[in-house]
């Protein structure tokens, strides 16, 4: 385990949210805590702030601040002891012969048909299959930190998957991942083994994947990267250190 250090930020201020309609958990009520202003969190402030449990959207910091709830536990992956299990390397077999390229965080049309594509094939009625243009931009493109957008292309050159990463002083954060939903295989997997060797390039110990949630199956998938840490009580604890549910 390892105990954060307090946040010596005496110019930032933080505030709740009004209570909203939580993504994961049907039925419950959400909220955050926001770091603010915008404009003095820098790349060293973030990455502070990440190793608290806070993440990112657009130029929005955040993390859950739930009355009665804590499901959404932050997570990280130890990236120089990490071992795929036999699915993960199927994934990195499947999928190794694609190129990545680190493009301008910018206005794209075809990256925006790709994540139109994938939140209308893998999350329809989840309310972002409809994000229009500026919502896109505004979720995605803007960031006032330490933002790679890196394209997957096949042989053929055609996108395959677009990932927005943040690279943080002992890491990188994932932001989001978008690909075709139409691919067999599961790049959403490759695009983790991915980042966890970039880390391991650049000599990075850890990559943050959010949060994860016991009772999301979409969140499932984040604790079955070997060694992991998760974020309980202002400590980062290994998974065999959680306490019981």
């Amino acid at each position: 385990m390892s105990k954060l250090k307090e946040l010596p930020f005496s110019t930032l201020q933080f505030y709740a949210t009004a209570p909203y309609p939580c993504s994961y958990l049907p039925g419950r009520q959400a909220r955050s805590q926001v770091a603010a202003p915008g404009h003095l969190i820098n790349a060293g402030t973030y990455s502070q702030l990440v190793e608290q449990g806070f993440r990112r959207s657009g130029l929005f910091t955040y993390r859950p601040h739930c009355d009665s709830c804590q499901a959404c536990v932050p997570v990280r992956v130890g990236t120089q002891e990490f071992a795929p299990n036999r699915s993960q390397r199927r994934a990195w077999r499947d999928h190794r012969n694609l190129q990545s390229f680190v493009a301008e965080l910018a206005w794209s049309p075809e990256h925006y048909r790709l994540y139109t594509r994938y939140q209308q094939g893998r999350h329809p009625g989840g309310g972002m299959d409809e994000d229009s243009r500026t919502q896109y931009a505004q979720f995605l493109l803007t960031s006032r930190v330490n933002t790679r957008l890196v394209e997957f292309r096949d042989a053929d050159g055609a996108l395959m998957m677009v990932s927005i990463i943040d690279v943080l002083d002992d890491g990188l954060s994932s932001v989001y991942t978008f690909y075709d939903p139409d691919i067999e295989g599961s790049l959403g997997t490759y695009s983790i083994l991915w980042q966890i060797e970039q880390c391991r390039t650049l000599n990075l110990p850890w990559l943050y994947l959010g949060y994860w949630i016991a009772d999301s199956r979409k969140m499932a998938y984040k604790s079955s990267f070997h060694p992991a840490q998760f974020l309980f009580d202002g400590e980062w604890r290994d998974q065999a250190d959680l306490p019981s549910p």
